[in-house]
């Protein structure tokens, strides 16, 4: 069958996503990955077909401009207790997600995916949780299609309170932004919204069980395969650590995207300098050259693959980004979050309470309290213990090319006749 995944241009979002491709490539499948113009070259170093479509959409720089004038905008989706959110609360922060991030990063592709995907026929279209390219696209051409998860998913979450409270208003205040903006993008291809489009026939998701949140809709578990993208593994390396080796990395979006770290990197490396570890922290050059003081046992690197990285070390001090966290778990290896934002410090507070790491909000990650933290990470058998049942869990869901059969079938009991057809 043809398999077209769609994301958005960021990089983080998409790796995720490669060793499903390659499951499928490899079972004989054709693959594409459509992606703004920008992600081109994360595609084919992936090995990968890719498919350039639209404009570079931009997101961060319309975001600090849109700072810089002072105006504001709200897209949170990771509330701790969406359920107890009134109406004038999840209304205008929906609309937000819809305004500020879905429609930013999805109008300019929109036109060249479905076009594309009327050319090629896709039988199964995967897509990243915010690109609804993708499922109008399938809905276009009457392809089943699957939601990516690289997450917890708090969008299907807070959406689920979303309607049940919006349902609860009088009509007149009643309002979907999302089923709005789709049928409104979706009129000139004959696609409607329907439920589906914010899940996907079904959803594909590497959380662990024992962390997903309880939502109805067709859920696909699929175990987490380290992929870090393009690299080399140092020869430093491949000698094994004479004292506890602790990574520690805050993510390429940080720097790459965002305004900067949002924890106190120097402060944090300072307190660590005294603790008789090994301190292997992946900072890019341009942040390096800002510190004024690298402890003797801290190692500083660009980059280093962390599938290659993290199976070496005795501690992980982390954003909750998905890479980072699915490395980790996988590995079985305690974990401190530091985090702020999207669903890492939902994902912190769980790690935190099944006792596989700890929680560290950034805005109290002091050097001192990460000191604290990951001495006990490192002196309390309980954590590493706790982490190993995490890495069993992961274990026991199928891996990528154990999904593929479920896929096939799955993409032939969800094909429909083309929406466009019957525009026509």
């Amino acid at each position: 069958m043809r398999v077209l995944f769609v994301s958005y241009a960021e990089k983080t979002h998409f790796i995720g996503m490669v060793p499903l491709a390659w499951a499928l490539h490899n079972a004989g499948h054709e693959v594409r990955v459509a992606s703004h113009p920008e992600l081109t070259s994360t595609i084919t170093h992936a090995g990968l077909t890719a498919v350039p479509v639209g404009k570079d959409h931009h997101l961060t720089r319309v975001l600090d401009i849109c700072r810089q004038l002072g105006d504001e905008y709200d897209f949170d989706m990771a509330e701790n207790r969406p359920e107890h959110l009134p109406w004038d609360h999840l209304k205008p922060r929906y609309r937000g997600f819809v305004v500020w991030w879905a429609r930013l990063v999805n109008d300019s592709i929109l036109k060249d995916v479905t076009d594309f995907s009327l050319y090629w026929r896709p039988d199964l279209v995967i897509w990243e949780p915010v690109t609804f390219a993708g499922p109008i696209a399938a809905k276009a051409v009457g392809a089943a299609h699957a939601r990516f998860m690289w997450g917890l998913d708090v969008f299907a979450r807070i959406r689920s309170h979303y309607l049940r409270v919006g349902a609860e208003q009088p009509p007149a205040q009643r309002q979907d932004s999302l089923a709005d903006w789709i049928n409104a993008r979706g009129e000139q291809y004959g696609v409607e919204f329907s439920e589906d489009m914010s899940t996907g026939h079904f959803t594909l998701d590497y959380t662990p069980p024992s962390m997903r949140f309880d939502l109805d809709y067709h859920h696909v578990p699929l175990r987490y395969v380290p992929y870090n993208g393009t690299g080399t593994v140092p020869d430093w390396l491949r000698t094994p650590p004479k004292r506890p080796r602790v990574c520690l990395t805050l993510g390429t979006s940080a720097t790459e995207r965002l305004d900067g770290y949002s924890v106190p990197i120097q402060d944090i490396l300072t307190s660590l300098g005294d603790l008789d570890i090994e301190v292997v922290a992946t900072i890019p050059d341009a942040q390096r050259d800002q510190l004024t003081h690298v402890p003797d046992n801290v190692r500083t690197v660009p980059f280093v693959p962390l599938s290659a990285l993290v199976p070496t070390c005795s501690a992980v001090i982390h954003h909750g980004g998905g890479g980072s966290f699915s490395t980790s778990s996988i590995n079985g290896v305690p974990q401190l979050v530091l985090a702020n934002m999207v669903d890492a410090p939902i994902k912190g507070q769980m790690l935190h309470d099944r006792g596989a790491g700890i929680f560290i909000p950034s805005e109290q990650a002091t050097g001192p309290a990460v000191r604290e933290a990951l001495h006990r990470l490192l002196t309390e058998p309980s954590y590493r213990r706790d982490a190993g049942r995490l890495r069993e869990e992961m274990f026991a869901m199928p891996s990528p090319a154990d999904v593929v059969p479920e896929l096939e079938k799955l993409a032939f009991e969800y094909r429909a006749a083309p929406a466009q057809a019957a525009h026509r």
